[in-house]
Parts: C-alpha cells; structure tokens; sequence
C-alpha cells in the first residue's frame, strides 16, 4: 500500500538538534529560550523535541494548544503568546505564565486567580515599534501601579514583540531601551523582574552583533528551531537543520500543453485576472495539493521544477524534463507561513520520522 500523501515528514531528531544548538548558542550569555509550538498547532511530539533540546518553556498563542499538550502530560512550564479576556477562567487554570497589555483582562485573571487559590504570573508586554501587542512606554509605570493592587497576580517580567506585525528589526536601540526599562521599574516599585523576553527568532542577528545584551534572558524561538533560519532575512543559522519538515504531494495529471490559456480571459476563483509567461508547449503536472491546505506561495520544489499557480485544490507545475509519472509523490519545501498552514490542514497527515 502507497503511502498517505499529501503529507508533511517531520524529524524530530532534527528539531532536537536545532533547539539544542540554540540553547547552547543563546545560552552562552544567559538566555533562555522558550519553544513556540504554535505554528505546529501545539504537536505534543514536537514540544517533546523541543524539551529534550533544552528550552526551558514551551508558548503558544492557542490556549487549545496548551490545552492538548498538557492532556498528553508534557511536562514544563507553558506560556500563552496572546491572553483574551473570555478566556481567563481557564488560562488561570492551564498556563504558568500569560503575556498582557490590557488592564481589565488582568483584573479578570486576577478575579479567577482567587478563585482557584492561585497566584497567576504576568509578563507585561511594552510597545516597542512594532504596533503589535503592547503597553506605550511612557503608560506602563501607572499600568503596573494598577496591576501592583492585584493580590492574586504577579509580575515576572517584561517582553516585547518586533519583526512581526510591523516588520520592525529588534536592533541594539531596541534592546537597550527594554533593558533601561526594567532597571526603572524596578527601581521605582518593590519587585525583581526575573524574565526580559527580548524578542523571538527575529533576534539572532542581534544576538550575534550586540557587544552587550543587556538585561535580554529570554527570547520566544519558534520558527529558528523549526526551520534553522533567522527570521530578519530568513538566512540559515550555521549548525541547524533546515528540512525537518517535508511536504509530499501526489501527481494526479500530467502532460504536455500549452503554457497560455485560451480563450477569453475573466477572474480566476479568487477574483484575480491571471497574467501568465509564454513558455511555449511544455511538460505540466498537477498535484493533488491547494490553497485549502496550505500556503503555495510559501512552497518551493525540492528539485528544479516550479510552481506555476493554484487552485483551492490543485497546484499545477511546470515539471520540466523529469517525466512525472501519475501518482508519484512531489517534495516540497515550506517558509513559516505554509508550515503553519499546513500542519493546521486536516488533509495533511503528519508522519514522525
């Protein structure tokens, strides 16, 4: 019997290996890492990895997540990425720290913490440019006075996001300006911040450029330990892997035809007019692969052939001269964006190498 495709092979060894070259590296000047499951929509089998690598925690910006792992008894301290106010009651419950920017979900998180006999730890997140999450620089003394009145909740750190939303490069200003941060809040109120979480996978650049780091001890690494890449300009960090993950795909057409459509042109299924390059008569394959799996523009063949466009359902390449036979399996490689999408697929079967 054939094998399931489409499918995404995953190693594990790999991903152990790249959190342990990135614990290692990291490590050399006191920063922890925390292993961000999200875009493997929390895969216990992954977070394991992870562990076994070294990161101290495990985030993720799904509570759901969360939730499965701890079903499946992983063992380590678990961060939510993205705290919503309706879901309190059960954050208070399942997660060991929660990242925040807004007063009245921690009051909320405060009233369930009293309830469940619990202290929940906070890390405040500050706006540092990105236009992300986060609390204005010049807001968070009165903002921790607030959260300072909360009996059942504790401030452990601070944190920032960069390079996400807006795009913005976590760079050695950047950094100094958390770190002056921290030293102010603690010297203006009676607490020790103990996590400054400097950032994600973003932030190797800066790692490995900065004379001094500051008070940077922590960073929320995800798509590094995943795909071996920074992620500045998705260049591959020397000693990790990049192919822990493959994606296979079945070829269900394949034959010679025109590379330009005929007839009268109008919108494609998604409302786009399709432009298309003359490559005269050409070898074309289809995989049995589309936008309803994954994000194709995230793709890349794992040999020399090329993506030529998509459906809902189906990728058509242009194959070159390998003579793809129907029913053979395509291997492609993923960026962050269609891993993501894909391991969320329920039409991908993931297979554990």
């Amino acid at each position: 019997m054939k094998a399931f495709m489409p499918r995404i092979e995953i190693s594990l060894a790999k991903i152990q290996h790249n959190a342990r070259m990135l614990c290692q590296l990291y490590g050399q000047r006191g920063i922890s890492l925390m292993g961000v499951s999200k875009a493997v929509l929390g895969e216990p089998l992954i977070a394991e990895a992870m562990i076994r690598g070294g990161v101290k925690f495990i985030a993720d910006s799904r509570l759901e997540n969360i939730q499965k792992m701890k079903i499946a008894r992983i063992s380590t301290r678990f961060v939510l990425l993205r705290t919503a106010l309706s879901q309190a009651k059960f954050v208070v419950e399942d997660v060991d720290i929660s990242l925040n920017t807004e007063i009245e979900t921690i009051k909320e998180l405060d009233h369930y913490a009293k309830i469940q006999h619990k202290i929940h730890q906070i890390i405040l997140m500050v706006e540092m440019g990105d236009l992300r999450e986060g609390i204005l620089p010049r807001d968070l003394f009165p903002f921790i006075e607030q959260v300072l009145s909360l009996p059942y909740i504790k401030i452990v750190g601070l944190g920032c996001n960069l390079a996400c939303y807006g795009g913005i490069k976590p760079d050695e200003p950047k950094m100094r300006q958390l770190s002056e941060l921290t030293d102010a809040v603690e010297q203006k109120f009676p607490i020790g911040l103990s996590l400054i979480s400097g950032g994600n996978s973003a932030n190797y650049e800066w790692y490995k450029s900065a004379p001094e780091i500051g008070r940077i001890n922590n960073l929320r690494v995800g798509e590094s330990i995943l795909l071996g890449c920074g992620t500045v300009n998705r260049q591959a960090i020397p000693q990790l892997h990049t192919n822990a993950f493959k994606l296979i795909a079945e070829v269900i057409e394949s034959k010679v035809k025109p590379s330009i459509p005929f007839g009268e042109v109008c919108q494609d299924a998604f409302g786009n007019v399709p432009v298309f390059r003359d490559r005269g008569i050409h070898n074309r394959a289809i995989i049995a692969l589309g936008k309803q799996d994954t994000l194709i523009s995230g793709l890349t063949c794992a040999r020399s052939m090329e993506i030529l466009g998509s459906s809902s359902d189906h990728v058509v390449i242009d194959s070159k001269h390998f003579g793809l036979k129907v029913g053979v399996g395509v291997d492609f490689n993923l960026d962050y964006g269609s891993l993501l999408a894909a391991m969320t697929s329920p039409f991908i079967k993931k297979q554990f190498m």
